[in-house]
């Protein structure tokens, strides 16, 4: 399927009620909504992600395009459960326990959503219980935020707890780094939200390695 030039650009912009209005378009016309993902949606979220990474946007642009991505998500998420479509896999987030940073969590959460995995958002201030849950209820991927440096230490108690489970633990977030990620025993780390969604896929094999 063809680029959708303006919805890839309205999502890009941030341009939430475009995307709205552009998505609901296409379903109205019978458009395959996962081929409108996989063509225009993702693409857009990956090409943001890739330039923040290079620092060409910021943490602001990467949210307004984050947030018109979940308002076309809002449409099509109902359709697909409706059609019964399988998720590339279930994966949890969380911001660990004594912290209430939500921003990168939130960015993360979108990006993988938008990319096709199911995601638990296990919120803020959690401990190792939740995200304990969180794989019992099938998450394969356990990712882990932290913005203080006061909390990163927690992100050790996690891994401890998770090690002897399947699923595969990513961390990140501003003060933590590769080097803390091999230190702890964490399976995988990003740097940044794209990185993160990455990360992911290669864990969990849907990428090359």
């Amino acid at each position: 399927m063809a680029r959708n030039e303006a919805l890839f650009e309205a999502i890009c912009k941030g341009k939430r009620n475009d995307v709205t209005a552009l998505v609901q378009g296409e379903i109205d016309a019978g458009t395959d909504i996962i081929a409108l993902m996989n063509s225009s949606m993702i693409p857009a979220m990956r090409d943001m992600g890739e330039r923040f990474s290079r620092n060409e946007v910021y943490v602001p642009e990467m949210l307004i395009a984050a947030r018109a991505m979940q308002a076309g998500l809002n449409l099509i998420e109902p359709i697909l459960a409706d059609k019964g479509h399988k998720a590339k896999a279930k994966v949890c987030i969380g911001t660990v326990k004594g912290d209430l940073h939500d921003i990168g969590k939130n960015l993360v959460a979108i990006m993988l959503k938008g990319a096709g995995f199911d995601v638990i958002d296990c919120g803020v201030d959690c401990d190792t219980a939740k995200f304990e849950q969180a794989v019992q209820d099938g998450a394969q991927a356990v990712l882990c935020s932290a913005l203080l440096t006061t909390t990163m230490p927690y992100m050790k108690e996690v891994v401890a707890k998770l090690k002897d489970s399947s699923a595969k633990i990513i961390i990140g977030g501003a003060p933590v780094t590769r080097q803390y990620a091999e230190e702890i025993g964490a399976d995988g780390y990003g740097a940044d939200a794209f990185e993160g969604v990455t990360e992911v896929e290669r864990l969990l094999g849907l990428t090359a390695a």
